[in-house]
């Protein structure tokens, strides 16, 4: 007992001098975690160590996908729904097909199916290692495609490993395989909302902000769990219901809240974050010792897996380029709608251009109500914000080497590989694979993205996202000070002491935050500003909310 909560104690304290030091002397840090478990796994208590793949699985994606979820804005994750989609399931399935070719030419008596199962479990990127990019100037385009498809590409190889096995068992059915993973999604898709929608229901109604974090802790695992007892993908629930939370949690939960919300949930990722790629380190001498056992040899496993590293950035960068190019012509083809929206977005500014476009529906053969055409008005507002993004952040081939480079695989490579049945032919063999390729992913991409993202971002392309920021930060304070001045002043009694009138001005100002509150989600929601402003703006509406309650609780 004392033995393992000095491990517990001794990797906390890892995780943090690692996060400082990283930060310092400007490398990853899951990196140097990585590095400090490799070495850690040549101490003599860890000759033996293997960590339950359900941990990782079950204890430690569904909270960090959740969390990823939860602050990635829901407005680029539907933009780039369509290249997140085609990366998750597409490219996933076209990789493991490629890798399974390879790993049947390259490892003697193998097979196709184990070859693809193979491929499956190194096809996925990682969410836990592409957050190494946030942390650079990159566009926010490439972090919302990346971001949006390692939440959602483990659903995508998890089904296809289940498929491989049961292929290698001669009971392979294509449209099974269509159907098991339909199922899975669909099924995932349920739960994650009802889960959702049920986080925010509770939630709102608990206003101890303490209760409040422990309730948020459960919802993770109270979305994966029952999908993944059904047989669906526990981390696709995880993921829908973070998504919902995200996006209904700043209209629903407090501002306490929120604010102990996003400060617990930090230091979780960080822990779970840093754990994580501390027990992929830690089991290298395990998986090393299983392949000599089995009188395999070490050196032309770990040949194969520089290979099919290679492989995956080569099938990568053939599907994401032709994936720009659909892009481009996609955006082309939304914006030869701008001129018709503006038009409709002038006439539904007074009632004489709602009439016209009343009688515009009418000559088309179509009657609709004045109402009707209102309700045009956001869908018009929101295609307008759309085009927008689109035009001021274009992916070119910059930003596709980004996307290219920026796809690492992790920890749910190595939980993947120990999920491998016990008759799998050089078991030991094909997870000393998978490890070495996650590593290799891992230190060669994660150790030089940054320097790319320098490289291939002109110092012009970030003054000129900065100039456009600070612009935003502009409209966006006029349109607060515009909703402030809607909030009659207050009224004093003549007779009001200092304490009655402190607290008719704090009113009078948590109604003001109030209003801007909505003014600035409003906004969110039709996608007017940068998503990131606004949460920022969000953020400083909360903590003068704080600020203005706990001096009224002292009173």
């Amino acid at each position: 007992m004392i033995e393992t909560l000095l491990g517990l104690v001794v990797a906390l304290l890892v995780v943090a001098l690692t996060t400082v030091v990283g930060r310092w002397a400007g490398i990853a840090a899951p990196i140097l975690m990585v590095a400090v478990g490799v070495g850690g796994s040549f101490l003599p208590m860890f000759d033996d160590y293997v960590l339950d793949p359900e941990w990782i699985l079950l204890g430690i994606l569904p909270p960090l996908l959740y969390s990823a979820a939860v602050s990635m804005p829901a407005m680029h994750f539907r933009r780039e729904f369509g290249a997140i989609a085609g990366l998750s399931v597409f490219l996933v399935i076209g990789t493991a097909l490629a890798l399974g070719l390879f790993f049947m030419i390259v490892i003697p008596d193998l097979g196709f199916a184990w070859g693809v199962a193979l491929g499956a479990i190194v096809s996925p990127t990682d969410a836990v290692a592409t957050s190494i990019i946030k942390r650079t100037p990159v566009s926010k385009r490439v972090i919302a495609i990346l971001e949006g498809e390692s939440l959602l590409n483990d659903a995508t190889a998890l089904v296809l490993l289940r498929t491989a096995i049961a292929a290698a068992a001669a009971s392979f059915s294509f449209w099974g395989a269509v159907g098991t993973f339909a199922y899975a999604v669909v099924v995932a898709v349920l739960i994650g909302g009802f889960l959702g929608w049920l986080n925010l229901t509770v939630r709102r109604r608990a206003t101890d902000p303490t209760v409040n974090t422990v309730l948020s802790f459960t919802v993770p695992f109270l979305a994966a769990i029952p999908a993944e007892l059904l047989g669906a993908s526990g981390l696709v629930a995880a993921v829908v219901a973070g998504i919902i939370t995200g996006v209904g949690g700043p209209r629903v939960f407090s501002a306490r809240n929120r604010l102990s919300d996003a400060q617990n949930w930090r230091t979780i990722e960080l822990v779970l974050e840093g754990l994580v790629f501390l027990f992929m380190g830690l089991q290298l001498t395990t998986i090393i010792s299983d392949v000599q056992a089995a009188h395999a040899g070490v050196a032309p496993a770990l040949l194969i897996a520089v290979g099919a590293w290679l492989l995956t950035v080569v099938v990568r960068a053939g599907y994401v380029a032709p994936l720009l190019a659909l892009l481009s012509l996609s955006a082309r083809r939304v914006r030869r709608l701008q001129p018709r929206l503006e038009t409709i977005a002038q006439r539904l500014e007074s009632e004489e251009g709602e009439k016209k476009l009343v009688d515009a529906f009418a000559r088309r053969g179509r009657t609709v109500s004045r109402d009707t055409v209102r309700r045009f008005g956001p869908r018009v507002t929101r295609g307008l914000a759309d085009i927008r993004y689109f035009q001021e952040a274009p992916l070119g081939w910059r930003e596709g080497a980004l996307v290219v480079w920026a796809g690492m695989r992790g920890a749910i490579t190595l939980a993947a590989a120990q999920t491998l049945p016990e008759d799998t032919p050089q078991r030991s063999v094909l997870i000393l694979v998978a490890f070495g390729v996650a590593v290799l992913s891992l230190v060669g991409q994660g150790s030089t993205v940054a320097p790319l993202v320098t490289v291939l971002t002109s110092a012009e392309s970030q003054e000129e996202t900065r100039q456009r920021e600070r612009e935003e930060r502009r409209h966006i304070l006029e349109m607060l000070r515009e909703s402030a001045a809607t909030v009659p002043a207050a009224e004093r009694p003549a007779d009001a002491d200092r304490s009655q009138i402190f607290e008719i001005e704090s009113a009078r100002r948590l109604e003001v935050l109030a209003v801007q509150r909505r003014v600035l989600l409003d906004a969110r929601d039709s996608g007017t500003f940068d998503a990131d402003v606004l949460a920022h703006e969000l953020a400083v509406i909360d903590a003068s909310q704080i600020a203005i309650e706990l001096r009224s609780d002292r009173i």
